[in-house]
């Protein structure tokens, strides 16, 4: 007997698009920024110091390049606005945001459900609101949500990995946690909390992300591609999808 499917939530960062290829172009783009406007030091050296600076404070922090200019010999930006060099920064991290697209599975995926079942889309992803928010703008995913759906960690005062975050987006639903799947890449925070509750998960590898870890309780299914999950869910949960 098939066992009942009654909505599917995604992670973002890493599951829908490379969260690590844009975080390398957009570093990049923002100290050539800074070096473009005055900043008198070899983009390398930069490059190094700010990836310094986000590791210490987080991606999370607002105030990376004002950091970033503190921890930098004063005489390699005198004689220039400091505030000029630190906007640079921040417009040429901002403008790669435009760049940003989603794996190339996705949105066929999303359109494949979409039209051929009735199964609710949503997101489980931890982060600043507006933040992730943006992402799922520019991903181009949002028509494809459930509005009740999208639960973003920084608006529900839970984060990853405790399992109330992922309860919580079922039961804005209504639904039994055993009758959703959820699928993320990270097998402490996207595999062992759902899987707490009884959820059907998925582990979407990507770009070698945790290629050596592995979760504490296995997933349900282990892809590479949506492509892939495809099959699983005509077969195992008669989904009409495939055809």
């Amino acid at each position: 007997m098939a066992r009942r499917l009654s909505a599917i939530f995604f992670d973002v960062d890493d599951t829908l698009y490379s969260t690590t290829e844009f975080a390398r172009r957009a570093r990049w783009n923002a100290v050539h920024a800074m070096v473009h406007q005055g900043l008198r030091l070899p983009v390398e050296v930069v490059r190094r110091e700010l990836d310094e600076v986000i590791a210490e404070f987080t991606s999370n922090y607002p105030n990376h390049f004002d950091k970033l200019l503190l921890r930098l010999p004063r005489e390699s930006w005198s004689g220039t606005n400091r505030g000029l060099i630190i906007a640079a920064g921040i417009m040429g991290y901002h403008a790669t945001k435009q760049e940003l697209k989603p794996f190339p599975d996705v949105l066929p995926f999303f359109e494949q459900l979409s039209q051929q079942t009735d199964l609710p889309l949503g997101i489980v992803t931890h982060g600043l609101e507006i933040k992730q928010a943006e992402k799922l703008l520019l991903l181009g995913v949002v028509p494809y949500l459930h509005p009740e759906a999208v639960v973003i960690s920084d608006q529900m005062g839970i984060s990853k990995p405790n399992p109330k975050l992922y309860s919580r987006a079922c039961a804005r639903l209504g639904l039994d946690p055993t009758e959703v799947m959820y699928c993320g890449d990270s097998p402490a925070h996207d595999i062992d909390p759902p899987n707490s509750l009884g959820m059907v998960t998925v582990r979407v590898r990507r770009d070698n992300r945790f290629a050596n870890v592995e979760s504490a309780t296995p997933p349900d299914y282990d892809i590479s591609s949506f492509d892939e999950l495809v099959p699983r869910l005509h077969e195992d949960f008669e989904l009409p999808v495939g055809s």
